[in-house]
């Protein structure tokens, strides 16, 4: 099946994808935009265009486990993504995908104006993996 992750945030929002096996998560972009009904129409636009079957959500919970007004953020658009799409969006626990990212960035030595341009669409396509792990790992038990 291909996914499409989607790491929402207030001004940038990062968009990942991946293969019909699901075997690889790649980057697609980042998206800037505050309005929220664009910014679902113009993921929308990109599910079509990549024939993505479902979404996955970033939902950010606080390291205590509680939800707090990004989660809730998070959980608005990912129902609003799904009725203007007619997809599936479940949420995915994103807890420290955002410092993951950064560690990937690092290590390619991503610096400045590029790591702010690329930091969200990494955090997306390492959702993706998280989230595609745990597909593999519950088919594999059932």
């Amino acid at each position: 099946m291909r996914i499409m992750a989607v790491d929402h945030g207030d001004v940038r929002t990062g968009v990942a994808v991946c293969d019909k096996g699901e075997m690889l998560a790649s980057p697609v972009k980042t998206i800037r935009q505050t309005d929220q009904e664009k910014l679902a129409d113009e993921i929308a636009e990109l599910a079509k265009e990549y024939r993505a079957e479902m979404f996955v959500v970033g939902l950010p919970v606080n390291m205590d486990g509680t939800r707090g007004y990004a989660a809730e953020a998070c959980e608005a658009f990912a129902k609003l993504l799904s009725k203007k799409t007619g997809l599936e969006a479940a949420l995915w626990d994103e807890r420290r995908t955002t410092v993951t990212a950064h560690e990937i960035l690092n290590k390619v030595n991503v610096r400045g104006k590029a790591r702010k341009a690329v930091v969200d669409t990494v955090a997306a396509t390492v959702i993706l993996e998280g989230y595609l792990d745990y597909r593999r790992k519950h088919k594999s038990s059932e």
